[in-house]
């Protein structure tokens, strides 16, 4: 069982077993066994809304024993709260797999998972340390004030035929 607290100090935890993966496909239509091929990741990744949801889907026989809604569960969830709970729930998902060698195919698709995203916001950091933003500022000034490129002349210029 892995744990998380939410930006309202609430601690949650995520374990999953067989109750909680039909749960979630019940409520969802998530099949928490497609992280096997890899896209489920990525799509929790990408929409923290669907991930959000399945974390309370997870969580909710915990939520509706403290009366927390899926609502005040989503006000809660911004920003760090959100990184832990992804964490929580896919280490928790890997443990769930009784094959020792599908937990630890599962293991490296995460950690490279986690150093792939490093990198990438590395490399986002370094070249925003070479940007000027006073010259991206100047130039999007100067673009936005020259509308004479390709805009289309104004009804009272344009000749009747």
């Amino acid at each position: 069982m892995r744990v998380f607290t939410d930006n309202a100090g609430r601690t949650w935890a995520i374990a999953i077993n067989v109750d909680v993966i039909k749960r979630v496909r019940g409520l969802l239509n998530v099949d928490l066994l497609d992280i096997l091929d890899g896209q489920l990741i990525e799509r929790l990744y990408r929409d923290p809304v669907l991930l959000c949801d399945v974390v309370y889907a997870v969580c909710k026989p915990e939520a509706d024993a403290r009366g927390v809604t899926d609502e005040d569960f989503g006000r809660a969830m911004a920003g760090d709260a959100i990184e832990h709970a992804t964490k929580a729930l896919l280490q928790e998902l890997v443990g769930f797999f009784p094959s020792p060698r599908d937990r630890a195919n599962l293991r490296r698709v995460l950690e490279t998972t986690w150093n792939v995203m490093d990198k990438a916001r590395d490399l986002v950091e370094a070249r925003l340390a070479t940007v000027d933003v006073e010259d991206l500022v100047a130039q999007a000034l100067v673009t936005s004030g020259n509308s004479s490129g390709d805009a289309p002349e104004s009804p009272g210029l344009i000749p009747a035929r």
